[in-house]
């Protein structure tokens, strides 16, 4: 991994919080520059709050019935995150779309992880979206977060072929692993200052002496995403038991 200072990042769950364990892991393995700062829910039976504090990182309740306000709940975000020198934001799972109070405290450092093609079936359940609407290609999207609903300029996305024999739980599980594994590689892009975006285009610099990589069990756009995992061993977030 690279010299520079290691990414600070804060990481807004609401669930159980899977792809905050692929980051917490791969952090811990040294394959990304990044440290997770502060995990925060908005909901106190969140079982990512428990994988934070198994890893010893502060996690934090706050939840939006508290606040008088949409902008009173942001702002104590945002003051949560900043005393914990933040840099770059997650949402692992946060059920909440924020305002652009919240972005603007750390523009275009929020990004998102969602379970489809996008801009293809945005919103809640997306895997049976796809599932129902019979696509033959479903996947995973990393992208910048805007005020919309899954709107944001893309980053990077990985395919997933729908087989013969899924169902949407099937399905659901096979993308699911590719999330373990973009996520963490983008995030890794943020800690290495690769990423620029410009309107709708997000770019990806190259890096120094970077060697092809064989294919992976995903199509993975941009390429440099399979650079970044080069070594990576396969593997998925233990769901809650």
């Amino acid at each position: 991994m690279s010299a520079r200072p290691r990414l600070r990042l804060g990481v807004l769950v609401s669930g159980s919080g899977t792809n905050l364990q692929a980051i917490l892991d791969a952090s811990q393995r040294h394959e990304i520059d990044v440290d997770v700062a502060l995990v925060i829910s908005n909901r106190a039976q969140a079982y990512a709050l428990e994988r934070a504090r198994a890893a010893g990182v502060p996690a934090r309740v706050i939840g939006a019935r508290e606040h008088a306000s949409r902008e009173a709940f942001e702002q104590a975000l945002i003051d949560a995150l900043r005393a914990e020198d933040v840099e770059w934001v997650v949402l692992a799972g946060f059920m909440r779309l924020l305002s652009g109070h919240f972005l603007r405290a750390f523009p275009q450092r929020v990004i998102n992880i969602h379970p489809s093609l996008l801009p293809a079936f945005p919103g809640l359940e997306a895997q049976a979206q796809a599932f129902a609407y019979g696509v033959k290609l479903a996947g995973c999207t990393v992208h910048f977060v805007d005020e919309g609903t899954d709107s944001g300029p893309i980053i990077a996305q990985a395919a997933v072929p729908v087989l013969e024999d899924d169902d949407a739980e099937r399905l659901q599980q096979r993308i699911l692993a590719q999330e373990h594994r973009l996520l963490p590689a983008v995030l890794q892009l943020a800690a290495t200052d690769r990423l620029r975006c410009e309107g709708r285009q997000v770019r990806v610099l190259a890096a120094t002496g970077a060697a092809a990589a064989a294919p992976s069990a995903a199509l993975i756009a941009p390429a440099a995403l399979a650079e970044v995992q080069r070594g990576w061993t396969p593997r998925g977030a233990v769901d809650k038991p």
